[in-house]
Parts: C-alpha cells; structure tokens; sequence
C-alpha cells in the first residue's frame, strides 16, 4: 500500500477501533462482551500454533502421551514409568535433557501436593487477542480442559486458563496485572491477595495489617471456592521486601516468585485438585543452615607440650619429644586455635 493521506487515515481509525476494543474488554472483565471473539480466534488459530509447535518439537508426542494419563491421583506411578521411558527416547541433548528434568519435577511436585494434572508444552508467548501477560499451550478442551484451572510446573504457580479452544488453551500469567491469588503463609497462616507486577515481584497485601512478615517468609495458594480458580498449597513465592505498615489496615509485601515466567516450557494443569490442602508440604526444603567452626584452646607448657582442653598432649612447640625438658625455661601461654 502506498503512504496517502487515505492510508494514513485508515491507520489511524483502525488502532483507534483496536484500542476501544481492548478498554471494552478490560471493563467487561469476566462477562466481557468480546469474550465471543475471542474463543473465536482461539478456535481458529490454536491449530495452527499447535502445528507449528509440532512440526519444531521432537518431543511433542511423548509429552502427549503423559498429558493422556495424568487425570487420578492412582495415575502417579504410571506417569513416573512414563517419565522414565521418555528419558530414553530423548538422547543425550542439551535442551532435552532439561525438559526431562522439568517434567521430573513436575510430577514430584503433583506428587507431593496430590495434584491430578495434564502435562502440557507452551508453543506460544503472548495471545492474539490482547496484550496480557499470557501464553499458548498445546492442549484444550479434547484433553478435558475447561477455564479458570490452576497451571503449574515444576517451581510452583504459573497462573489460570483463561481461554479453551479444542486443542489449545490460553493461559494467564501470575505476572499479570489483572491477576490475584489468595495467598496463605507458611507456618503463620497469615492471609493475603497477591497480584503481579509485570517483571516485578508480585505485590501481597496481608489482611492483617500487624502482621509479622519477614525477608525470606514463603507464601502458597490459599485455594477457592471449590478448587476454581486456585487449588491450595501451591508454593507462589519468597518475601523479598517489607513495607512498614505505618498503621493501615492491610501490610503490602513484595514477593519473589518461584516460576521464571520467561523462561516456561512444560506446564500441568490442575484437573483434579487434591482431597487435603497439602498446606506447606509442596514448598521445596529449605537449605541446611552451614554448621559453625568448632573452636579449641590448647595450652603451651614450660616444656613446650600443647597439651588441649582434655589435657592431652597434642605437640611441641620446640619439635622436641613430648615431656623433654624445655631448654628455654619459658613460661606456659594459652592459644586459641581454629580447626
């Protein structure tokens, strides 16, 4: 098309249209009126992105088969076998071998928090529909999927589906703005809503405005009404920063999470939640706390012995045999030493 003044025009009347459509939509919220179109195009064009994805990814159909049997939690074991037949299809590659080991814990982590899962790849960034902090994953409504499920991987919450198409889904990133978790605290239980911040620590305003919340607390899902959106305890993040709470009746913390949201790849969605709120269980150990240096005082003797704090002679200061007259008559001195 050629730069005229009836181009420039239509330019401009077309961003002024796609803006009022994304301020309608933001507006409309749940019950947007452009919900329509949009599982429109996700039906029209999830096929084309999934093909895409396979046609790059050799390990497509393993990853398929996983997400196949991954409905019970009595389906742990068959997953794991699955896993294990899956590392000796992928070979010695670089980029395969990570996969194997996000997949691993993946299923460690449904493990440890009892929940059912479909496996799925991510094959998209972003969303044709809008500008959210969204991504594209391989799976939809053939493979049981319905909105407002809990995506996870091997590190913790990745967000909710927001969007199903038959083969695709769209899913929402707890990096976004406009998405909120009810977070609970490890060991405390202090309450809160997390929202995300973009490329920013997710912000967590506590109920409690006096409660005690410090740099390294860790914080899990507090879960929904009837498991939808969130299942509970799925680990979200680490405290990284304290505002004081100056008297208000909330207290905002800024949280860490545990998901390196540009970094995704293999997700689960959550298709059956667990029969107990898992509560702390699914938070990764906390590293050991290094042991202190052990300190020892030993004792230098007229004759030079370094006799230790059990009274037992341990050397010679003069290299002389231990008990030997000491020829310079010192006196004895005490010395600390580190060992």
């Amino acid at each position: 098309m050629r730069d005229t003044r009836e181009s420039r025009l239509l330019l401009v009347l077309l961003i002024a249209i796609a803006f009022a459509l994304i301020t309608v939509d933001i507006r409309g919220g749940e019950e947007s009126p452009v919900d329509g179109a949009r599982q429109a195009a996700a039906t029209a064009f999830g096929p084309v992105e999934k093909g895409v994805a396979a046609a790059v990814d050799p390990v497509g159909n393993a990853i398929g088969a996983i997400r196949a049997s991954g409905a019970r939690h009595d389906r742990i074991a068959t997953l794991e076998q699955q896993n294990a037949a899956l590392k000796a299809k992928l070979g010695s590659d670089d980029r395969n071998r990570n996969r194997v080991r996000e997949l691993d814990k993946l299923l460690k982590k449904s493990s440890a928090g009892q929940y059912g899962i479909k496996a799925a790849e991510v094959i998209a960034i972003g969303a044709a529909q809008g500008f959210s902090w969204t991504v594209t994953i391989d799976a939809g409504s053939d493979d049981g999927l319905k909105r407002d499920m809990t995506v996870i991987n091997g590190d913790g919450l990745v967000g909710r589906v927001t969007t199903v198409g038959p083969g695709t889904a769209t899913v929402l990133l707890a990096s976004d703005p406009d998405f909120t978790v009810g977070t609970r605290m490890e060991k405390t239980d202090e309450l809160g809503f997390a929202t995300g911040q973009g490329d920013r620590p997710l912000s967590v305003q506590f109920l409690n405005g006096k409660a005690k919340v410090k740099k390294g607390d860790r914080l899990v899902t507090f879960g929904s009404s009837k498991d939808k959106p969130f299942v509970p305890g799925v680990p979200v993040g680490e405290v990284v920063r304290v505002d004081p709470s100056g008297g208000d009746l909330t207290r905002t913390v800024y949280v860490r999470p545990y998901v390196a949201f540009s970094r995704l790849d293999i997700v689960g969605i959550v298709v059956q939640a667990p029969r107990e709120d898992p509560r702390d269980m699914v938070l990764p150990k906390k590293p050991e706390k290094p042991k202190p240096t052990p300190t020892v005082t030993v004792t230098i003797s007229p004759n030079g012995d370094i006799v230790d704090t059990n009274g037992k002679v341990v050397g010679n200061v003069n290299g002389t045999p231990s008990g030997s007259p000491n020829p310079t008559g010192s006196t004895g001195n005490a010395v600390n030493e580190q060992r």
